[in-house]
């Protein structure tokens, strides 16, 4: 099956945080983390999918206020950290919301992302990711994580189901329509 025709059946994103949403950096400090940067665009095509009724999940290994924060603004839901078994916690959530693996897609970066990636209906990565996980997925995007790369995804689906123009139209050449920013 064509990548083309993956994105056309996708109703849940998955992503992965650090490496993905963010370009991989932790600046720590005495006190513990102190900042992660993430890609404004990166925000925007999140928003786009939930405006499409495509829902998007962070599945993440590790901890972080700011990471729940991040994720809270934008209208991601659900927020899974610590999860240091991905794939145990993707089919718990495709088990409670009736959904084939087929219909997820999931974007990851590095080696606990992978039980993941083999699983869903359209794996992608980022373009910095680790060989072992370019090599494996469906979809590498022309951008770096934390640069943009959900975005490309997020176009991609967007475009592949028909719906990109419409959402474009709709939230930004209609005076009332509210905005996603």
């Amino acid at each position: 099956m064509s990548v083309e025709d993956k994105t056309k059946k996708i109703k849940l994103v998955v992503l992965d945080v650090d490496g993905v949403l963010t370009d991989g950096q932790i600046v720590t400090g005495s006190q513990g983390e102190l900042c992660k940067h993430f890609d404004v665009k990166d925000g925007l095509g999140i928003k786009m999918l939930l405006a499409a009724g495509i829902d998007v999940v962070v599945i993440t290994g590790r901890r972080s206020a700011i990471v729940g924060a991040r994720l809270r603004e934008l209208g991601v839901r659900d927020v899974f950290q610590g999860q240091s078994y991905k794939k145990g916690a993707f089919l718990d959530l495709i088990q409670a919301r009736h959904l084939d693996a087929s219909e997820c897609a999931c974007m990851g970066d590095d080696i606990p992302d992978l039980p993941v990636l083999q699983l869903v209906g359209l794996s992608c990565a980022p373009a910095d990711a680790v060989d072992t996980v370019l090599k494996s997925v469906d979809f590498v995007s022309s951008r770096a994580g934390g640069r943009g790369a959900v975005r490309e995804m997020a176009e991609k689906i967007l475009m592949s189901q028909g719906v990109w123009d419409d959402l474009i139209d709709r939230f930004y050449f209609h005076p009332d329509a509210p905005r996603f920013r």
